[in-house]
């Protein structure tokens, strides 16, 4: 391989492996506001805890981020569409749908909704399989078959899971695996979209998109814009969630995705389940159980094997047909 190639190489995993890793990052952040923060929300009604948690950061981006509407008024139709679609699938529909799952369990079964959530890939990789054209390796399956069975262990241990009766456990299940579909649907659109527009004015527009979204759907609804029903630790809590797990994760998610394959990345988001265990020993005192610890090491490791070596099969295979 000629040494300009392999400089190319190069440049290109260590850039594949950073992305990999600020989404690793990412999705940590999001663990921490399922099991931390969000739960401080659960006085509020689910659409507008949604509408607040992306209305107050698309605020706070004003002052810094204004000159995105120029850029904005340029994308093409593709652009819009795809943006639209992102707004709707993992901003508004999957918020919604996760935050209801959860707030119906009164968080007492965390992990099983997380675990379901993780579909997610299943969802994402079909996706980019067919609207991306992204080819799936042998190799990469593998991976993200050890992948989801560690985060199976790391939720549920060696046990089976408790498949409760009561349908308020069924609704909460289904919301999530919706979850996993809108979550999982916006990983491969947010590709489509960075074609159109940069990672800080893709995360601005989706913020502001899904802001209106979620305020005709509180219209629609009913709801209205119930703020005396926000309380002064509910302020703070929302603000928090804003400058950290809400759009400060989302920066990091989409600056990392332009530097990975969707379907690298959906793999990397496991690193929710992962991180929303290990904070439920460290803040609720749940210990993990044996099992659970070999689905971190296996969960771990797969993303390890995906994002220190990406794609690197496929970048020879690439070199090896130009020369």
């Amino acid at each position: 391989m000629p040494v300009g190639d392999q400089a190319r190489v190069e440049v290109k995993n260590r850039a594949s492996t950073v992305g990999a890793a600020l989404i690793c990052l990412s999705a940590a952040l999001w663990g921490l506001d399922g099991v931390v923060l969000t739960p401080r929300l659960a006085n509020l009604q689910v659409p507008f805890v949604v509408f607040l948690l992306h209305s107050i950061p698309f605020a706070l981006m004003q002052p810094f981020l204004w000159r995105s509407y120029g850029r904005l008024r340029a994308m093409p139709p593709r652009g819009w569409l795809a943006l639209s679609l992102v707004a709707f699938t993992g901003g508004m529909l999957g918020t919604l749908a996760i935050v209801k799952a959860l707030f119906l369990v009164n968080f007492n079964q965390l992990s099983v909704v997380v675990l379901l959530q993780k579909l997610q890939p299943i969802f994402a990789l079909a996706l980019a399989a067919i609207l991306l054209g992204e080819r799936v390796s042998a190799k990469f399956l593998a991976a993200a078959v050890v992948a989801l069975g560690g985060a199976y262990l790391l939720t549920f241990g060696l046990s089976v899971p408790n498949a409760a009766a009561d349908g308020i456990s069924l609704k909460a299940a289904l919301l999530a695996i919706v979850a996993a579909a809108a979550f999982g649907a916006a990983t491969v659109l947010g590709k489509v979209l960075l074609g159109s527009l940069d990672f800080k004015d893709a995360t601005f527009a989706r913020y502001g998109m899904t802001s209106a979204m979620t305020l005709v759907f509180l219209g629609i609804r009913g709801i209205g814009l119930p703020f005396a029903s926000v309380t002064e630790a509910n302020w703070v809590m929302i603000l928090i969630i804003s400058l950290t797990t809400g759009s400060g994760a989302i920066f990091l998610y989409y600056y990392g995705l332009t530097r990975v394959r969707a379907s690298v990345a959906t793999i990397c988001e496991l690193c929710l389940p992962l991180s929303a265990v290990l904070l439920d020993y460290l803040v609720n005192d749940s210990v993990l159980g044996p099992g659970q610890w070999v689905g971190a090491a296996l969960l771990v490791g797969a993303i390890l094997r995906i994002s220190i070596t990406p794609e690197k099969d496929q970048e020879n295979e690439e070199l090896g047909m130009r020369n």
